[in-house]
């Protein structure tokens, strides 16, 4: 197997879980019913400092992590909340942020 094939047959899964956790929030499921496919902490971040303040930047791509949370991000036109934090992407579509939710 080539490694364009292995790549590709690993955005496939990522495609799939990712369909998976939309259709349970689609139907409804709480948050703890569903199951991320992606980790946050497996990402590369560093701190930046924004006109609203600080938060943290990643362009990890060639991490599958970075991978499959760029690909919810999309299914949640480009934002979305998890584990306390608010998640974006960038217009280059490539770079994404986050910043902890104040409660």
């Amino acid at each position: 197997m080539s490694e364009l094939e292995r790549e590709a047959i690993i955005d496939f899964c990522n495609a799939l879980e990712a369909a998976a956790v939309k259709l349970k929030h689609d139907v409804g499921a709480s948050p703890e019913q569903v199951k991320w496919t992606w980790n946050p902490d497996k990402i590369q971040w560093t701190q930046q400092q924004g006109t609203k303040g600080p938060y943290e930047k990643s362009e990890d791509v060639n991490n599958p992590e970075f991978k499959a949370m760029l690909k919810d991000l999309q299914e949640h036109k480009g934002k979305l909340q998890r584990s306390g934090f608010f998640f974006w992407v960038f217009e280059s579509g490539s770079v994404v942020g986050r910043k902890a939710i104040k409660k």
